[in-house]
């Protein structure tokens, strides 16, 4: 199968990338496929620190469709995308 192409306008990351932001002061995470940074929500997030530090630098989707977010909580989301994930590591990550 042909890996997929790199769609212009679009910054892609490796999961490599993504691990490196794993703490409270700079946090990444994966949620179907798509990079965000939530470092500055951290403080205001209702479950707490720890919930997001749970999933830092790593693929946090079975964890954020666990939790049953709201729709409003999904549309928040968009504001903290920065990328996807380089298609090249999509099998490693959840749909």
């Amino acid at each position: 199968m042909a890996e997929k192409e790199l769609e212009a306008g679009v910054t892609y990351y490796r999961l490599e990338e993504v691990a490196k932001h794993n703490s409270a002061k700079d946090l990444w995470l994966v949620i179907h496929g798509r990079v965000y940074d939530v470092t500055s929500f951290v403080v205001e997030h209702p479950g707490g620190e720890k919930v997001l530090m749970e999933q830092a630098g790593r693929d946090g989707t079975e964890g954020f469709e666990g939790a049953g977010h709201s729709s409003d909580a999904r549309e928040m989301l968009g504001q903290f995308c920065i990328g996807e994930i380089h298609p090249s590591d999509r099998k490693a990550v959840r749909p």
